[in-house]
């Protein structure tokens, strides 16, 4: 292999790697905590529904 062909896989695998670093802190850092609240939420719906009925 040449220089050309070596520069050129290794710059393939590191935008790779990037790429895939930012989707998981993207995943991590606006998707998770959007789902943890909108999960907190509907909990606090089901027992503020629970409270109405027994009160």
């Amino acid at each position: 292999m040449n220089k050309f062909s070596k520069g050129l896989i290794t710059g393939v695998v590191a935008t790779v790697i990037t790429t895939v670093g930012g989707l998981v802190a993207i995943k991590k850092g606006i998707i998770d905590p959007e789902l943890k609240k909108e999960e907190f939420i509907n909990e606090n719906r089901r027992k503020a529904a629970r409270k109405r009925i027994f009160h």
